[in-house]
Order: structure tokens, then sequence, then C-alpha cells
């Protein structure tokens, strides 16, 4: 890619990210994204195929990586011996999640397109996505208590559901309020402890 056309794209994605946050992917316009790059529609289609690629471009690696990272973390977790799995409940999530806490400060605006202004992609789903993934890893070490023959009381599926979104929704509020970093990671852990210790009693652990 010449340096015109470097700095033609750079153009775009500088106007582009301004009017999403502004007005989110559904009321954002494409012609006021050209306007305010000084490029052509043409010269636009010479880049992206779409309002939606051009979306996709802005937030792309960042929704991947938490993705990734969280996947990861189910993964090691899962991995551990059965036996091991209680003494290191929320451990490996919590490095995780600090790991994803500072990837975000660095990348709040484009977090703030996913969190925020992403109705009409496919990424207003991610904590869906992570309350999914979360359920099914708290469903498998249910199982392993069970095998370990500290079988846990029933949990009522809507109260599960209810608890791991608000813990989701707890983290992101973290992101969004721009705090201070040092004070968000201290929240982070307190947040951590607070929802370890709720499962663990909730488990009859």
């Amino acid at each position: 890619m010449s340096e015109a056309e470097q700095t033609t794209l750079n153009l775009l994605l500088s106007a582009a990210m301004q009017e999403f946050l502004e007005k989110g992917f559904k009321s954002a316009s494409l012609r006021n994204i050209v306007q305010k790059a000084g490029v052509t529609t043409g010269a636009f289609y010479g880049y992206y195929n779409s309002k939606e690629d051009l979306f996709e471009a802005l937030v792309g690696e960042q929704y991947d990586y938490f993705m990734n990272c969280f996947c990861r973390a189910q993964q090691e977790f899962a991995d551990l011996p059965p036996e091991n799995q209680p003494d290191n409940l929320g451990r490996i999530s919590g490095e995780c999640m600090h790991d994803m806490l500072l990837y975000a400060y660095e990348h709040l605006n484009e977090f703030k397109l996913i969190l925020c202004r992403s109705e009409g992609t496919r990424f207003s789903k991610l904590i869906d996505e992570m309350v999914e993934i979360e359920t099914k890893g708290t469903h498998d070490y249910l199982a392993v208590l069970e095998k370990l023959g500290r079988p846990s009381p029933p949990i009522d599926e809507r109260l599960e559901h209810i608890l791991i979104t608000g813990m989701f929704n707890t983290f992101f509020e973290l992101i969004l309020h721009e705090m201070p970093l040092e004070e968000a990671e201290y929240y982070l852990k307190e947040m951590r402890d607070f929802y370890t210790a709720g499962w663990i009693k909730i488990m009859g652990q």
C-alpha cells in the first residue's frame, strides 16, 4: 500500500470512529464518513465493501482478542486435574479478566463501540456469548464437583443466568466509566472476590 493509500485509509478509519461513536452503527451515515474523510464514495469502496466491513475493521481485532483470551482461560481451567479445580476456582479467569481490562484500557474507543454502539452487527452479542461460555464452564465444574463426591445443591437456571450476566455487566462497567486504571484494577479484584465467594456459597462448598 502506498503512502497516499495509507493516508486515505487512516482518514476513513478516523472519520468512521467519530461517526460510529456519535451515532452508533445503525444510524451512522456512510456518506458522512466519506465526507469527513475527504474522499469519494468510489474511493471508499476501494477499501471496504460495506459499512459492516468498516465497523469490522475498527473493532474486529479487539473483539477477537477478548473472546480468545476468555476461551483460553476456560480451557486452561477445564484442563486442570479435577482434584485441583476447586483450589483454583476464580484464579485463572481472574488473571484473564485482568489482562482483558488492561487491553481494553489500551483500546477504549473500540470497546465503547463494541459495548454501546454495535447494535446491528455481530459484535453486539459479546456479553451474550461470554455468558453462554461461562454457563457451560459452570455446568462442567458442577459435574467435576459431583465426581469428586462434593455435589452442589441444584441451582436455578434463571438465577444462574442473572448472576453470570451481572458479573460481566459489572466488569464492563469498569471499562465504560474510564476510571483511573489503578482504581479499575482494585475494583476488578474486589468484584472477582465477591463473585467467587458467592459461587462457592451457592455451590455449597
